[in-house]
């Protein structure tokens, strides 16, 4: 008699800092979180964690460390261009630097997200006994090139089925509290803070189809086989800023280096973190370096104080309330108050600080607040989604078009779609275009995802660190989709066209993945030009 496979369901949070794995024991009915030899930190305060660093030993053969790895053998001290961290940050965005060519290979972030994330499964396999589903978390504020290219690493992997979480819902999830709740989860990472306002509830559909920015592939439906209810976590208000552990961490470097003169590099920024780790359990906190070969020697000293005081001349606080404002307007709109958020749950290594918990305490009563679990629940509430869970999502961005402002004299955007769509939509946007001149023989259209109209984040180098800084200008940030000489073509006519009457209809619309499609209908000769077609960026 053949006997059934149980289904492993793997969870993986990705971090700027450190990446969590956990799994669904089948046995038990719970997540546990796993440990990989040689990779994961041993530690006894913590659950396990891969520190999310890579040392490239040779890149055309894809031959890398990672994890603890690196920190075993002291490579992340030694400030080579072979090391990487906080590479998360820079996948899927605009840098300023370049990054060095090793070995004859041309080094992207995304090159090296790869390899860190195809090594931790490669290791996870043959403990599991191979994969059959794997769920990755994303930021809530990613663009959807970042959350794309993830998928894209994932598909060559021997894994049956991939789908993707928002990590503040996924949060939400991982604290298991009861249904019909408002839940304002605070994701404070290595690399982003992330505030999102969810409600749980019960479906009792028997087999509801999956929404929201899930990817997957796989025939099965995410509730396929299950038997019982249906969870479904709504997201009502999403909030995000570029800033993190890492921004502190970096904080505490250049304060040091201006007041004791110490050199900014590898050694310092690894005291630095140790330092702000410390202070969250303690109000005074010191590390000592001493290298017996060069004898070189560092000591750092610092206070719960002081290391307030260096994160209000940062503006830390401010960017921390401007997150929160731009939450309470969004939830606002949903008829909710402050009052009516009914538990707070702190996540990420960040929240550990007690100065980010007394921001925290300005807004609710500390009853309401909840940080026990910063490190694993993300990681355990994505797993859920294995387990037949609904997601509803919408768009955090805005899509928009480019067009020229004849009074301002520059270019500026329309949005088309709007940041809250739910998708997949219901009904496409539409928008009809003609020609600018005579005999036009194509019509083109850049299209954009557009961010949050706020100051803007740029993300810089400074040296070998990767930075962020917050912007003045308060200008629509904008990731154009398809501004290539090939890709803004979105029409060829024939016949040419001439001004004066409208020529083509564009038709916008989101697919259940979060993508958004075109199709192109000819109005002279009723031909449709191109349908369903995937934005070009986005391939």
């Amino acid at each position: 008699m053949a006997i059934a496979k149980r289904s492993v369901g793997i969870a993986i949070d990705f971090g700027t800092s450190n990446t969590v794995i956990t799994r669904w024991n089948p046995v038990t009915q719970q997540s546990e979180t796993l440990t990989l030899p040689g990779l994961s930190i041993q530690q006894s305060l913590n659950p396990p964690m891969i520190p999310s660093l890579v040392y490239v030993e040779e890149a055309s053969q894809g031959k890398i460390l990672v994890g603890q790895q690196v920190r075993d053998r002291g490579l992340d001290l030694k400030g080579d261009t072979r090391f990487f961290r906080s590479f998360k940050r820079g996948i899927g965005a605009n840098i300023q630097g370049f990054l060095p060519e090793l070995d004859g290979e041309m080094i992207t972030f995304e090159k090296v997200g790869k390899w860190f994330l195809t090594r931790i499964i490669k290791e996870l396999a043959p403990m599991e006994g191979g994969l059959d589903s794997l769920v990755l978390t994303v930021p809530v504020d990613s663009f959807e090139a970042y959350r794309y290219w993830l998928g894209r690493v994932c598909q060559a992997l021997p894994v049956k089925e991939v789908r993707m979480l928002d990590e503040p819902t996924a949060a939400a999830l991982g604290y298991g509290l009861a249904a019909q709740e408002n839940l304002l989860v605070i994701d404070f990472g290595g690399g982003t803070l992330d505030l999102s306002l969810v409600t749980l509830d019960q479906n009792a559909q028997a087999n509801p189809k999956p929404v929201g920015f899930l990817l997957k592939w796989g025939d099965k439906s995410l509730a396929e086989d299950s038997k019982q209810k249906v969870k479904t976590a709504r997201v009502l208000a999403k909030a995000g800023q570029n800033l993190g552990g890492t921004d502190i961490d970096n904080w505490i470097v250049d304060y040091f280096a201006k007041t004791q003169g110490l050199p900014v590099n590898a050694v310092i920024a690894r005291l630095a973190e140790r330092v702000k780790i410390q202070l969250s359990t303690q109000n005074q906190a010191s590390e000592v370096y001493f290298n017996d070969e060069t004898f070189e020697s560092y000591e750092l000293d610092l206070n719960r104080q002081t290391l307030e005081n260096i994160l209000k001349e940062n503006g830390f606080f401010d960017k921390l309330h401007d997150a929160m404002m731009t939450l309470l307007q969004q939830a606002r709109r949903q008829a909710i108050e402050l009052d009516d958020i009914n538990a707070v749950l702190l996540v990420g290594g960040s929240v550990q600080l007690p100065a980010v918990q007394t921001w925290v305490s300005q807004y609710f009563e500390p009853e309401k607040i909840r940080c026990e679990r910063p490190f694993e629940a993300i990681a355990q509430g994505a797993l859920q989604i294995t387990q037949g869970l609904e997601i509803k999502d919408y768009l955090y961005h805005s899509y928009g078009v480019r067009y020229w402002d004849r009074r301002h004299q520059r270019h500026s955007w329309q949005p088309i779609i709007k940041t809250g769509q739910a998708y997949p939509m219901s009904q496409p946007v539409e928008l009809v275009l003609g020609a600018s001149r005579e005999n036009q023989p194509s019509i083109e259209l850049i299209i954009g995802e557009l961010g949050a109209q706020t100051g803007g984040t740029e993300v810089y180098f400074d040296g070998d660190r990767l930075i962020t800084r917050q912007l003045e200008s308060f200008a629509t940030t904008v990731r154009p989709l398809n501004d290539t000489e090939n890709g803004k073509k979105i029409a060829k006519l024939s016949p040419p066209g001439f001004p004066g009457s409208d020529r083509i209809k564009v038709l916008f619309q989101v697919d259940a993945q979060g993508f958004l499609r075109i199709t192109i209908e000819d109005l002279l000769t009723n031909n449709t030009l191109a349908e369903n077609q995937l934005v070009t960026q986005l391939t």
